[in-house]
Parts: structure tokens; C-alpha cells; sequence
């Protein structure tokens, strides 16, 4: 079954640890499982547009994409893209213009060009599964609408393709997973229900960029995934452990 593996935050610029969560990837290859791995790559596109003197807004944890941030947006992730696939080794750095993989639509026009996800290529990445090859997608996708692309939470990604193969997704971050109080990393929840990340969103407990990730985990759980999980992406080792349930917030159903 394929494992869906959200990777992006401050620890993909750490080039050790990078290598260690390659490692672990490569592992569940080994181990039969069938990784497939979405990236985003925040620190570098904010570092990228901020070289080429260009500011960046957040609304709702979601980066602001304007028509002159795109080119820059995706000339990061398409290369971060071919990074990640060399530092796993049996593996293939894509994006949503690659056959159709991704195909999306506008979100909301306040936040410029991006998108939501709409169509996922099944088929394609099933047949890489299928010689061998982890897929390493970059959260772009292709703007149905018009022959251009749109840029995509990376967690919304990886939502997506987690419920468009109905398979289990893990979502790297750089904190513990969601924290009753955001300022002690030890006051971890162990286990959200849909009931207790809506309350958590609408009194302000859930703030930031992690709205995106719990909404995403819902809607890859509500398309048809098996269980998502929340967890730190600093430490290599939680990608097995999320798998059985010993790290992170595990995201269900009421």
C-alpha cells in the first residue's frame, strides 16, 4: 500500500538530516511499502523571493502567490524536487505539469495563484510504484482554467493524493504535532477527532500554519485515507513510528 509523506519545514535545509529522512524512506521501499513523498520547501522559496526582492504574505498559514512570486515559486520547488529524489536514490523528482499529475483551480482570488487540487494522476504515480520508483512531488499544479500552473499547500498535496489512492499520509513538520498550548513543545495531543479540530480552529487554539495541515488530514481522511498523522519531521525516525502509532497527533473520524 502506498504511505503518503509530507516533507517540507526548516529541517529539509539541514542537509545531515535530509540525508537521514532520505534514508528511512528508502527503508520502507525496502521494507515493502510504497512511499510516495510530497514536498513543499518554504525556507527556500521564502529565501529565494526575498533575493529577488519580493515580499511575502500569509493568510491562514497560506503563502500569498502573486503572478511575479510564481516563476520564482516554482523554479525552487521544481529543483527541490530533483534534490530530494537524489538524496533517496530509486526515486523521481516530479510536478503537477508532469502528464497531468495534479490539476487544480483556483482557491480563492485573494491569495493570487493557488490552487486546490482537483485531479490526481492515479495511474501515474501507481506505474512508477510499479518499476520501482519513489515519486517526489513538488506541490505545484497544472491550472485547469488556463495552460499555466498554480502553487498548492504542500499539505493540501499531500491530502489529496493521500485520498485519491486512499492511502495513510504522514505530514513532517517542525513542531511535536499539535500542541494544547503552541509555546510547550510538551503538551503534545496524542489523538484529534474532525469535532475537536473544528472547536480548537474556531476558538483560536489551532493558529497559523497549522490549519492547513489539520485540514488537510481531515479531507485526505473524509476522501477515503486510512489514518493521517501529524508529527515532527526533525527526527528521522518518527516516519516509522508514525506508521505504528508511537509519535505525533493522530488525526480520525468522529
Amino acid at each position: 500500500m502506498p504511505i503518503i509523506i509530507k516533507y517540507g519545514g526548516n529541517a529539509m535545509t539541514n542537509p545531515g538530516l535530509r540525508r537521514s529522512v532520505a534514508k528511512e524512506i528508502c527503508n520502507l521501499a525496502s521494507e515493502g511499502h510504497d512511499p510516495v513523498v510530497v514536498h513543499g520547501g518554504g525556507p527556500f522559496i521564502g529565501a529565494a523571493l526575498k533575493d529577488a526582492g519580493i515580499k511575502t504574505e500569509f493568510v491562514r498559514g497560506l503563502r500569498v502567490t502573486t503572478a511575479e512570486s510564481l516563476p520564482v515559486i516554482e523554479s525552487v520547488l521544481t529543483r527541490l524536487s530533483k534534490i530530494l529524489a537524489q538524496d533517496i536514490g530509486q526515486a523521481i523528482g516530479l510536478s503537477g505539469r508532469d502528464s497531468n499529475l495534479l490539476m487544480a483551480s483556483v482557491l480563492n482570488a485573494d491569495l493570487g495563484f493557488v490552487g486546490s487540487i482537483k485531479q490526481v494522476n492515479t495511474a501515474l504515480i501507481e506505474n512508477l510504484l510499479g518499476i520501482g520508483l519513489t515519486p517526489v512531488i513538488a506541490c505545484l499544479a497544472e491550472n485547469r482554467a488556463r495552460d499555466d500552473v498554480l502553487n498548492v499547500n504542500a499539505d493540501s498535496v499531500a491530502g489529496a493524493v493521500a485520498g485519491a489512492l486512499t492511502a495513510p499520509v504522514i505530514l513532517l513538520t517542525d513542531v511535536p504535532g499539535v500542541l494544547d498550548d503552541p509555546s510547550k513543545p510538551e503538551s503534545l495531543i496524542s489523538e484529534l477527532s474532525a469535532k475537536d479540530i473544528k472547536a480548537r480552529i474556531a476558538a483560536g487554539r489551532i493558529v497559523g500554519g497549522m490549519i492547513p495541515k489539520v485540514e488537510s488530514a481531515l479531507e485526505a481522511l473524509s476522501q477515503g485515507a486510512s489514518f493521517a498523522v501529524i508529527t515532527d519531521g526533525r527526527l528521522a525516525e518518527n516516519i516509522p513510528l508514525a506508521l505504528m502509532g508511537k509519535t505525533g497527533t493522530r488525526i480520525y473520524h468522529d
